[in-house]
């Protein structure tokens, strides 16, 4: 008889948050596969949970993914919980999971803690269409790339210490964009604040917020309306005899949108 998978969310703070399903999925299962064995013996103990724990994480998912694998095809029931939330949701699991399903074993998948829904409804933005991008880009084009397409509210985890940065690079694309900072959901220090993307880049200009954050952010505008009347506006000047970059400018004045925008646009129409 094949085995199963039971993927297990576990509580983003307050130990408290773990379902009593969880609970009795890691009572049953022969293996409970886990991200950091400490962290998660933490959990279990507190709950008079005894389970077999094996690491699984990042540095070793692949090899560890076949083993269980082999195990679950032998019969063995496994478990799979992250340090916190829902495993493969910016944490390991993925290869595990499709590994299952080449192999045609049932993956369960539980409900439970998430840090990413507790920060959409805190944040008192709007909820009918957003989407998750998971941890926000470390290089600048790649982190305006995302900030520019969002249409609808955009969900992020962020470093802290990368916090004011991103903030600052949003302000600069629209500074009256709403955002709230969600920091340490669920814990002790809980703390949402809510404003425009220049208040909360100020607010974090100087001073780094502490421990886990998720960043919240409004839709902007939808891109095709403004900003390609403003490209054939270029365009038309560009076509009379003008400069591409001094027409980027002269355009980016009267409309808002950013020159080097324009340029970019512009160049890539022409190429």
């Amino acid at each position: 008889m094949k085995g199963r998978l039971v993927v297990c969310p576990t509580p983003i703070g307050n130990l408290e948050d773990v379902t009593l399903r969880v609970l009795s999925s890691l009572r049953e299962a022969d293996i409970v596969a886990c991200e950091d064995t400490r962290r998660t013996r933490t959990l279990l103990d507190r709950y008079g949970v005894r389970g077999r724990l094996v690491s699984y994480r990042e540095q070793n998912e692949r090899e560890r993914a076949r083993e269980l694998v082999e195990r679950m095809v032998a019969g063995n029931v496994v478990a799979l919980v992250s340090d916190a939330g829902m495993p493969l949701i910016s944490d390991p699991g993925f290869l595990l999971v499709q590994a299952c399903v080449a192999a045609g074993l049932a993956v369960e998948v539980l409900p439970g803690p998430s840090a990413v829904l507790a920060a959409l409804v805190a944040s008192g933005l709007p909820s009918a269409q957003w989407r998750f991008a998971g941890f926000l880009p470390r290089k600048r084009g790649e982190l305006e790339a995302v900030l520019r397409t969002n249409v609808e509210t955009l969900v992020a985890f962020e470093s802290p210490k990368r916090t004011g940065r991103s903030l600052a690079v949003l302000a600069g694309i629209d500074p009256a964009r709403p955002v709230a900072v969600c920091r340490e959901l669920t814990k002790v220090h809980e703390e949402v604040l809510r404003g425009t993307a220049a208040e909360l880049a100020a607010r974090y200009a100087e001073e780094d917020p502490r421990g886990e954050v998720a960043l919240v952010i409004g839709g902007g505008k939808p891109q095709g309306s403004e900003e390609s009347v403003a490209l054939e506006a270029v365009r038309a000047l560009v076509e009379a005899g003008a400069r591409k970059r001094p027409a980027a400018a002269v355009v980016a004045k009267l409309t808002g949108v950013p020159a080097n925008r324009l340029y970019r646009g512009l160049t890539e129409q022409i190429d």
